[in-house]
């Protein structure tokens, strides 16, 4: 394996299971998503930005100006399928908190024909990957629910099925022994390179004797980097070095120079002032240093670290882990806040993936006694998103694609 990139609320459960239940489905008719899958999205044929000013939510200058500037390509964030998601329901993927393997298969290949409209799941997957491509899936082994492991291998499963050879595929994190801690192990993937950017040294640290960062040789200090006039609260110790690096958000070289397509399997998680951590969320904080700072500037800081060409031009397929979801405590909630909420979120556009997660998870909260109704704030970094050309966050616009299993 290679080091090189590398109490609150009631618990009275109310499962959603196979179907809706009949108060989730009100609360999703409610926040506009019930009847989707008969609108046509209209960015499908052409994608346009969503028009308005960008501004700042936090007052914090950053340098989104400049990154604005650079050409987008082809493959562009929202990618192939803008507005488009394709969610799939099953009461039998997860129960107890256990995935069965043959069923997150199942449902993830009819998921992507179902956005694609192709055939077979095989040219469905070569919509967005070629056997050329060197491929990262991007997960969230954190806390006490980290992506599913079994979704993981169906995904390695597609991408080899699809023509992309083993030797091309990786799974990766932040932290590589977080990723081992959330039991993505040489023994459950062999062959599957498991990298991380920050790693952990030959003396069990982060750091060395001299106090400098292990991980300083996997941050690229020559790509562009996310500036927000804004330091670093971590000690000097757990920085990188580099000009300005308190201020300075460096992108893993992961991303900007290992990877030609990325596959992000986030998983569905409550995280406030924003809602959800999944989609977006999961890129920002998952492939740059420096991030404990940026929850001061959260609402922006999630959509334009996206917007950068490491992260806009090759993230291409969006699969939201929310077969077992969380719907309090953060991102390390654990087992008795979560539920099997048997949904996986599938599209292109991470925007529209996030919107229809934040309102999935809100229903969720609202019939547990969590929330007592829809934060219009949480919203705010999609909105940004949108205006950064990201995708689509208007709920009028999305086409929304049921699959029940």
């Amino acid at each position: 394996m290679k080091q090189d990139g590398v109490n609150g609320p009631n618990d009275q459960e109310s499962r959603l299971g196979g179907s809706m239940s009949r108060r989730a489905f009100v609360g999703l008719a409610a926040a506009g998503l019930a009847g989707l899958a008969a609108r046509p999205a209209e960015g499908a044929g052409g994608f346009a930005p969503e028009p308005g000013q960008i501004t700042a939510s936090s007052g914090i200058r950053t340098n989104i100006d400049e990154i604005l500037k650079i050409p987008r390509t082809a493959s562009s964030m929202p990618g192939r399928y803008p507005g488009i998601v394709a969610m799939v329901n099953s009461g039998r993927m997860a129960s107890s908190g256990k995935i069965d393997a043959g069923l997150a298969k199942q449902a993830l290949d009819q998921g992507l024909m179902k956005l694609t409209g192709k055939r077979t799941a095989q040219d469905a997957w070569r919509e967005f990957v070629s056997p050329s491509d060197q491929v990262g899936i991007k997960i969230n082994p954190i806390g006490h629910l980290p992506t599913s492991r079994e979704l993981t291998q169906a995904v390695i499963d597609g991408l080899q099925e699809s023509g992309v050879p083993r030797s091309r595929i990786a799974v990766w994190d932040r932290r590589l022994p977080q990723l081992l801690e959330g039991g993505f192990t040489p023994k459950r993937f062999p062959d599957i390179e498991l990298l991380g950017t920050e790693i952990l040294g030959p003396n069990g640290e982060y750091t060395d004797d001299k106090g400098e960062y292990w991980g300083n040789k996997n941050l690229d200090f020559e790509a562009l980097s996310y500036f927000a006039d804004i330091e670093g609260s971590e000690a000097p110790s757990s920085l990188p070095a580099g000009a300005d690096a308190r201020r300075r958000s460096y992108f893993s070289k992961l991303v900007t120079r290992r990877f030609t397509k990325i596959i992000n399997l986030p998983v569905l998680k409550s995280v406030q002032p924003v809602g959800i951590s999944f989609a977006l969320k999961n890129l920002t904080f998952g492939t740059v240093s420096n991030a404990s700072r940026l929850h001061q500037l959260i609402a922006n800081a999630i959509p334009e670290v996206c917007a950068f060409p490491c992260l806009r031009d090759k993230v291409v397929l969006h699969i939201g882990d929310a077969l077992v979801a969380s719907y309090y405590g953060g991102v390390g909630a654990p087992r008795k806040h979560q539920w099997d909420a048997n949904r996986l979120f599938i599209g292109s556009d991470g925007v529209a993936v996030d919107l229809l997660a934040q309102k999935f998870l809100a229903t969720e909260r609202i019939a547990r006694g969590v929330q007592s109704e829809v934060n219009p704030s949480a919203r705010q970094y999609l909105d940004i998103a949108a205006k950064l050309g990201l995708g689509v966050a208007d709920i009028s616009k999305i086409d929304l694609r049921e699959l029940t299993i």
